[in-house]
């Protein structure tokens, strides 16, 4: 797991937001995200709005993926994404699932499978989750999720339910 310097990983990032004008809060983690050092931006998915996961008494998602390549381990890439959050408004306060500002994940570091305290990747649930699963293929549909198989098998046993396209 360990990162040498000037290597380059490609890397899968989830951006969610539900509160405070969420097309304009995925825009802006966007656009913060590649201008993070070591970091550039390949492809960018379309938007997609979903019914939340958790209490359903919270406006609906939008969502999308991005495609980078980074130089930084993925722990530091995890601490960037967080202050990103924080920045956009992101307030931690226990209840998983509830409404954000934003929300930045991980989905996927190269092949590599990761497990640590604060960073599991491939991203848990991630191959249940059409709202990951279907911006995902946009970027990379031969992509193979470690550990899981195929994205395209993972598609094939989540049909999008209620998953919009916006753009």
């Amino acid at each position: 797991m360990k990162q040498t310097d000037n290597q380059q990983i490609t890397a899968y990032i989830g951006l969610g937001s539900n509160l405070a004008e969420p097309i304009t809060q995925i825009k802006a983690a966007r656009r913060h995200i590649a201008d993070i050092d070591g970091v550039q931006e390949l492809a960018f998915s379309n938007l997609y709005q979903s019914a939340p996961m958790g209490p359903p008494d919270q406006p609906d998602y939008v969502n999308a993926v991005m495609a980078i390549t980074t130089n930084l381990a993925p722990i530091a890439l995890l601490r960037q994404l967080q202050a990103i959050e924080n920045a956009q408004g992101r307030i931690r306060q226990g209840e998983r699932w509830g409404a954000r500002t934003l929300d930045l994940d991980i989905l996927l570091y190269g092949q590599q499978q990761i497990a640590l305290p604060d960073l599991i990747v491939p991203h848990i649930g991630m191959t249940e989750r059409a709202f990951v699963l279907y911006p995902l293929n946009e970027l990379n549909s031969e992509l193979l999720i470690p550990g899981k198989g195929a994205l395209a098998d993972a598609l094939a046993h989540c049909p999008m339910h209620g998953l919009h396209r916006l753009t």
